[in-house]
C-alpha cells in the first residue's frame, strides 16, 4: 500500500515534451521520487495530440518501480478517457484531478470505476475559500471505497492566488500571503478525517533559503509532500525532509509498548497519549528521507 509520505518532491513534466519517453524509462530523471506527467496547465490546448502521443508511446514502456510513483494529471473528464483507453495505462499509480469540486470529482470517479488508481484531488477553485463547501467535500470523500484511493489532497496554489489577484511576492513564503489562513483552515478541516495534504509549488528557482523557509513551514502545517517545478527544488526540498536523530530517538520511545504515560526527553516532555501521531509519521519520513546529522532540527509533519 502506497503512503503519501513517499511523494517527497513530486516534479510536474509537460506530457508534451520529446523526452517523455526516457523519463518514463527512467533513462532521466531517474533521482525523482514522484513523476507527474501534465495534460493541463503545463501545456497549450494545442499540444495535446502530441501529449496523448507520448504518453500512448511511454506507459507502456513503465516498469514496476517501488521506489518511484508516477501519475498523470489530467486536463479534464474527456483527457483521462482517452488516457484510461491507452495500453500500458494500468501501470500508473494514479492521476491527478485539476480544479477538483464534488460536481468534478462525480464525473472523474465515474470514469475510475473498476480501475485500481490511486488519485489526488487538487484543491484550487473559489471553492477553497468557502469553509461550509470544504467540509461538504470531506463529507464526499470520507466514504468507504473512495477514501481508501485518495493518496493525498493537492493544495494549487498559484491557482488560489490568480483568484485573489495575486502571485506570490518574491522573498516571501506562502504562509506570508493570504494563503497561510486558508492552509490552515484546510489542515483543520481534512487532517482530523485522515487526509493527507501536499503542499503547493514554489516557483522561484534561484531562492533556495525562501523555499527553505516554505518546506519548514510545510511540514509545521502538517503538509508532506511538495510540487517541484524543477529538478534542482528537489535534493533541497527532500534535505528538508529527514529527519533530527533526538526528534527520531524521542518518537522511537513513545511508540514503545512499555513507554511510560509522560517522561521527559532531550529537555522535552513526552506523552505518548498524545503525541503518537506524530512518532509514527515522523517514523516513517526517517524510513524514507533518512536523518540530518546537524544541530537544528528541522520541523516535521
Amino acid at each position: 500500500m502506497r503512503d503519501a509520505t513517499e511523494l517527497g518532491a513530486s516534479l510536474y513534466v509537460p506530457a508534451a515534451r520529446t523526452d517523455l519517453l526516457q523519463i518514463a524509462r527512467g533513462e532521466k530523471l531517474s533521482e525523482i521520487r514522484s513523476l507527474i506527467f501534465c495534460t493541463e496547465d503545463a501545456i497549450r490546448a494545442a499540444e495535446l495530440p502530441l501529449a496523448l502521443r507520448n504518453l500512448a508511446e511511454a506507459l507502456p514502456a513503465l516498469s514496476p518501480a517501488p521506489s518511484r510513483m508516477r501519475f498523470v494529471r489530467v486536463r479534464n473528464p474527456e483527457i483521462m478517457r482517452q488516457i484510461l483507453a491507452l495500453p500500458g495505462c494500468p501501470r500508473l499509480d494514479g492521476f491527478v484531478l485539476p480544479k477538483a469540486t464534488r460536481p468534478v470529482l462525480k464525473e472523474y470517479l465515474r470514469l475510475l470505476e473498476g480501475s485500481a488508481h490511486l488519485i489526488m484531488p487538487t484543491l484550487e477553485t473559489r471553492e477553497v475559500f468557502d469553509e461550509r463547501e470544504m467540509i461538504a467535500l470531506r463529507r464526499f470523500l470520507d466514504r468507504d471505497g473512495l477514501r481508501e484511493r485518495i493518496l493525498s489532497l493537492r493544495i494549487g496554489g498559484n491557482d488560489l492566488l490568480s483568484l485573489l489577484g495575486m502571485r506570490r511576492p518574491r522573498g516571501r513564503t506562502l504562509y506570508e500571503t493570504p494563503l497561510g489562513l486558508v492552509i490552515s483552515r484546510l489542515v483543520t478541516i481534512f487532517r482530523p478525517s485522515g487526509f493527507n495534504l501536499s503542499a503547493p509549488v514554489f516557483e522561484y528557482l534561484a531562492d533556495h533559503a525562501t523555499l527553505r523557509r516554505e518546506v519548514e513551514e510545510d511540514l509545521a502545517h502538517g503538509l508532506i509532500g511538495k510540487t517541484a517545478i524543477h529538478p534542482c527544488q528537489v535534493p533541497l526540498i527532500h534535505d528538508c525532509y529527514r529527519v533530527h536523530a533526538d526528534d527520531l530517538e524521542m518518537a522511537r520511545q513513545i511508540l514503545h509498548r512499555n513507554a511510560p504515560a509522560v517522561f521527559r526527553m532531550h529537555d522535552a516532555m513526552c506523552e505518548p497519549a498524545t503525541h503518537r501521531n506524530w512518532a509514527e509519521r515522523l517514523h516513517l519520513a526517517a524510513s524514507h528521507y533518512g536523518l540530518h546529522h546537524d544541530n537544528n532540527p528541522i520541523p516535521t509533519a
